[in-house]
Formats: structure tokens, C-alpha cells, sequence
């Protein structure tokens, strides 16, 4: 018996990475799956864009476990496309249970060097389009008195981060809005809640602008950002982690063990944010 048996899960930014993992986690766990991603690339990021390759092999995966899956292109930042993707969902399976509000995006800039549209187009697709998934999923669970929604922050919704103010703006801006729902949909039975991951392996981390970060000088390669992932974590051993881990903690958010979970975030870091700095001798 799954923890989501007989449920439907609505997630956004589904095709690859921290997406695909939330689609087979929870499939894995008995539920079908709804998805929505974009094969148009951003005009701000350098790392490669989901392809419709990428969102053929999530459902692939959820298939292979026998469950159901919706594979949808919609951008977070077209209200009426997610509005529509919530609609055929519902057509094709009868209900939205669950909504994991997953698509983002990162970017490196200095605030002095920052143009607007490398601003605007992170608050755009991070916390807009964060609230143009909820508006789209809310008034259908509404409708059935339940739902859990889960929104994907960051630790840098908890803390700050030199050089991407732009993302931990938008991340904290998660928390807040998460914390606000929470309270405002808590009486037709349906809880909101934030994962707040740290280091996670995708493809918006394994690129040379992330090698560059952690490398402290451009040239930097992967076996800089696995090594400076260890300085980023508290526990022995644990760096960079597989987005997997992400997925567990949004499964148990909604399912039944949180039952009476909501307006918290859920930091799934390692240690990070116990760590009054860096982790100078990691092992």
C-alpha cells in the first residue's frame, strides 16, 4: 500500500530533474500524475531548457510503475495555460488531490550588474508563476473541501545568498505566500506547505556558472561543485544531494503521516542551516 493510493498529483516544472523525481516519487507511491513543463528556453538562463524528450522519459518512468500520467506544455508564467492544464486533468482523472509547485529557475548576477529582465523573468517564472499554479488547483479543491499544496522554496528562502539576490528574493517570497494560503485555505481542509531544499544535483546546478561559484573563479569544473557541496552540509559525507531527497519530503507532506501539517517549511539540507558558516573540514 502506497502513501498516495487513489490520489492525483498536480506538479509543475515536471519534465527533468527535481520535477521528474516529485512525478516518479509520488507515482511510486500509488498516485497518477499531472505535469506541466515548457520546451521554450529563458531568456536570462545559460543552462540548457527542458526538451520534449526530457518530459517523454518522465512519463516513461511513471509508466513504468503502472501508474497514469498527463504530460502538458504550459509555461508557470501563461495563467490561462495552467488553467487549462488543471481542466484537463481533472477531465482525465477526476480530481487533483495534490499540487507541488515545482518549476523555477537560477541565475547569477551581482545586484549592481543585474538588468531587469534577468529580475523580472526570476520573479516571473518563481513566485508568479508559484501563484498561478495555486490560483488554477485552489478553487477545485475548494470545491471538494481537501487538498495539500506544496510549494518548492529554498534554503535561500531562509537565509540570503551573495550574487542571485534576484532567486532568494523570490524564494523568500515562497515562504511568505505559503504561510499566508496556509491560513487563508485552512478552513475549506486544504494545507500548504513549503520543501526548502539545499543542495540538490540537477540540471539548474550542474553547469559551469555553479562549477564557477563553488570553484571561487571562472574555469571551475564539476569536481569543484562536488567539493564544495561537502562545505555546504553539516553531515558526514553528504554533498550534493539526488533530487530524490526532495521528492521524499514533499511525499510525506502530502500525504496522510502530515495530515495536520501546514504553514511550515520543510528544509531538507543536511545540516545547512544549522551551520552558523561553511563546513571548513568536510569528510
Amino acid at each position: 500500500m502506497g502513501l498516495l493510493d487513489g490520489k492525483v498529483v498536480f506538479i509543475t516544472g515536471g519534465g527533468r530533474g527535481q520535477g521528474r523525481a516529485h512525478a516518479v516519487v509520488s507515482a511510486r507511491e500509488g498516485a497518477d500524475i499531472v505535469f506541466v513543463d515548457t520546451t521554450r528556453p529563458f531568456a536570462t538562463v545559460p543552462y540548457p531548457h527542458t526538451t520534449a524528450e526530457d518530459m517523454a522519459e518522465t512519463v516513461q518512468q511513471v509508466e513504468a510503475l503502472d501508474r497514469r500520467v498527463l504530460s502538458i506544455e504550459a509555461d508557470v508564467r501563461d495563467q490561462k495555460a495552467l488553467d487549462a492544464a488543471v481542466a484537463s486533468g481533472i477531465a482525465e482523472f477526476g480530481k487533483i488531490d495534490c499540487l507541488i509547485a515545482n518549476a523555477g529557475i537560477w541565475t547569477l548576477s551581482s545586484v549592481q550588474d543585474m538588468t531587469d529582465e534577468t529580475w523580472q523573468e526570476m520573479l516571473d517564472i518563481n513566485i508568479t508563476g508559484v501563484f498561478h499554479a495555486v490560483r488554477a488547483v485552489v478553487p477545485h479543491m475548494i470545491e471538494r473541501q481537501q487538498g495539500s499544496i506544496v510549494l518548492t522554496s529554498s534554503t535561500n528562502g531562509i537565509e540570503g545568498g551573495a550574487n542571485y539576490s534576484h532567486y532568494a528574493a523570490a524564494k523568500f517570497a515562497v515562504v511568505g505566500f505559503m504561510k499566508s494560503i496556509a491560513l487563508e485555505l485552512g478552513q475549506y481542509g486544504i494545507r500548504a506547505n513549503t520543501v526548502n531544499p539545499g543542495a540538490i544535483l540537477t540540471g539548474m546546478t550542474n553547469n559551469q556558472p555553479a562549477y564557477d561559484m563553488f570553484a571561487g573563479h571562472p574555469g571551475g569544473t564539476y569536481e569543484d561543485l562536488l567539493s564544495g557541496g561537502h562545505s555546504f552540509t553539516a553531515l558526514k559525507g553528504v554533498g550534493f544531494m539526488d533530487p530524490e531527497v526532495i521528492a521524499n519530503g514533499a511525499l510525506f507532506l502530502n500525504s496522510a503521516l502530515a495530515a495536520t501539517v501546514t504553514g511550515v517549511s520543510l528544509p531538507i539540507d543536511a545540516g545547512h542551516l544549522a551551520m552558523a558558516g561553511i563546513n571548513l573540514d568536510p569528510k
